[in-house]
């Protein structure tokens, strides 16, 4: 639940309590389920959740338990921040995908995270726990670096002043040195971020900006940590970043 109010939660409030309730590893729930999960009543709960399922929001399983539904998706798909993205990228993803074979990744900020957008895998590439609309912790990801060194100040204040949460030995999560990471991305225009999530895997990842000459999103190629030589894939990175953002009307290109 993400209340920020000190009064009751609204009817908004409740409903949007019941679809935050379902994660990835929890993605089918009961009604006892989601009351516990959200602390409403159980009477409260069904009749929201009867509700959503009306109108498409939530579907109901054979075994009684509930999922999000197609209607959401459906409503999800007209963000611009990331089907419009989407559309302009994928060429640009797709060529870099073929020409390593790796995962490929477009990821927007949504401070503290990053919210992946696209994500092309390979069956021999090497495991991400990335996921098209899933979410990680941008201070530990290269795609977040990247956004996080061009995000406004109060942006990189809030975060730098938060917990950083430690996914690997390897992760960064001293404030000091943060600040400096962040500005030797905004000097170089990349970021190789090494076994920051995994210790198995390290990413290079650059800016795309839009029309506006800001940076939108981030793109990064994700490669196994052994036997991999990052710099070599910095020059195909910031091109297919670059190629995404002159998509997008950008004057500057990175």
């Amino acid at each position: 639940m993400r209340h920020t109010s000190a009064q009751a939660p609204s009817v908004v409030d409740r409903v949007l309590d019941v679809l935050g309730a379902f994660t990835p590893e929890r993605s089918a729930l009961s009604l006892s389920e989601l009351s516990r999960r959200t602390r409403l009543p159980l009477s409260t709960t069904h009749r929201i959740v009867g509700e959503l399922a009306r109108r498409g929001a939530l579907e109901r399983q054979e075994d009684g338990r509930y999922r999000v539904g197609l209607w959401l998706w459906e409503i999800a798909s007209l963000s611009p921040r990331g089907v419009g993205l989407r559309e302009n990228a994928m060429p640009f993803l797709e060529d870099l995908y073929e020409a390593t074979h790796e995962n490929v990744q477009l990821a927007v900020l949504d401070a503290p995270d990053v919210v992946y957008v696209e994500l092309i895998s390979g069956r021999n590439a090497v495991n991400v726990i990335s996921r098209v609309g899933g979410r990680l912790a941008a201070h530990a990801t290269g795609v977040g670096l990247v956004l996080l060194a061009n995000a406004p100040v109060d942006v990189q204040e809030h975060v730098l002043s938060q917990p950083l949460k430690a996914y690997t030995p390897k992760t960064v999560t001293s404030p000091q040195q943060l600040r400096r990471v962040l500005a030797d991305v905004r000097r170089d225009g990349f970021v190789i971020s090494d076994r920051q999530i995994e210790m198995v895997s390290l990413s290079v990842a650059a800016p795309v900006y839009g029309a506006g000459d800001d940076v939108v999103a981030a793109i990064s190629i994700v490669v196994p940590a052994d036997g991999t030589d990052p710099r070599t894939l910095v020059p195909a990175v910031r091109a297919a970043a670059r190629g995404i953002s002159r998509s997008l009307g950008a004057y500057q290109s990175g």
